[in-house]
């Protein structure tokens, strides 16, 4: 019951923040999530054995997630300067051999998997407005749902049993028919500007994104012994243990739209 409630209420709080904010107001909201993810991937990545610079890692990924909505600014750009922040601080490290190199290699990653993605959020609601917003979500959601009730129902053959042992390749298959047929039919109406045939391409590169950003979280908790990222969300875990997939296929959708 906890954790329906706990769904609800998240669900509830997410939906009026897109529908109703700005996406100014918006960056704001990804930028405290993107604060709090990294307290979890920091906390993770120590568990694991590295030490990633807690102030110029943030920093670098608050940089990227708050940069990555404007048009005018390159990605390029965007991760340059937060690469830049991560090598100042690796120069004053007094860390070396393998482990530094293993602190560099988390720090450097963060950016790109936590700050780009929410930006890419945000972007999508300033490019596209809050409806785009809205079915990406929605497509996450529906091929989670679909390859959860599909690998239930049908599942035989474990995807990626080193990684993430309850997830078949029968559900996967139930998210690539199902979540793709729903962002063709609804993009139609919520994403006019491309084609069914675009959208339904679109979506199975977003349930494999989801995929590869499920089992990349599990394969990091694995490394830790960690069941959960965190216990922010009631019934739920942490915020990573939420938006995992979400990371994944955030830059997909965003890039789609630059494209177009």
């Amino acid at each position: 019951m906890t954790r329906v409630l706990s769904g609800v209420v998240l669900g509830a709080v997410v939906l009026a923040l897109i529908w109703f904010l700005s996406s100014i107001a918006l960056l704001g909201v990804a930028l405290v999530v993107a604060a709090v993810a990294f307290t979890e991937y920091e906390k993770i990545v120590d568990a694991i054995g590295a030490k990633v610079p807690y102030w110029t890692a943030l920093l670098a990924t608050l940089l990227a997630c708050a940069m990555v909505p404007f048009q005018w600014v390159d990605i390029e750009s965007v991760l340059a300067a937060a690469l830049l922040l991560i090598a100042l601080n690796v120069l004053l490290s007094d860390r070396v051999g393998t482990p530094l190199l293993a602190d560099t290699a988390a720090a450097v990653l963060v950016p790109v998997y936590i700050g780009l993605p929410l930006g890419s959020l945000v972007g999508v609601h300033a490019m596209a407005g809050r409806e785009a917003v809205l079915l990406l979500i929605a497509t996450v959601a529906v091929s989670d749902t679909a390859q959860f009730y599909t690998g239930r129902a049908f599942g035989r053959t474990p995807l990626a049993p080193l990684r993430s042992p309850k997830k078949t390749r029968e559900g996967a298959i139930g998210g690539f028919v199902i979540a793709p047929a729903f962002l063709a039919i609804a993009g139609s109406y919520w994403l006019p500007i491309a084609s069914p045939l675009w959208l339904a391409a679109l979506g199975v590169g977003i349930v494999m994104a989801g995929i590869l950003g499920d089992l990349f979280e599990s394969m990091l908790k694995r490394a830790a012994d960690m069941k959960d990222s965190g216990a922010l969300i009631p019934g739920h875990g942490g915020v990573l243990d939420r938006i995992d997939a979400l990371l994944f296929a955030a830059p997909v959708f965003y890039f789609f739209l630059r494209a177009l």
